[in-house]
């Protein structure tokens, strides 16, 4: 006897690539998921990117200050 596998969404198959989900988020949702590093963007769009989550969001965290004693 066969058994019908049943997974529900987000559970099981394949896991997408975390590109594909933010590119499906935009193009379905027009929800824009930007890293502030990312190496794709230029200074000025980096900077455009960081004004505006600290604008939405707050600024962030500071980061620990590395030690060069």
């Amino acid at each position: 006897m066969r058994t019908m596998r049943f997974h529900p969404p987000g559970y099981g198959g394949q896991r997408r690539d975390p590109e594909e989900v933010k590119r499906d988020g935009w193009r379905e949702h027009g929800v824009l998921a930007i890293s502030a590093d990312d190496d794709r963007l230029t200074w000025p769009e980096r900077e455009l990117v960081c004004q505006l989550g600290e604008k939405l969001y707050g600024p962030r965290p500071l980061e620990r200050e590395v030690d060069h004693g």
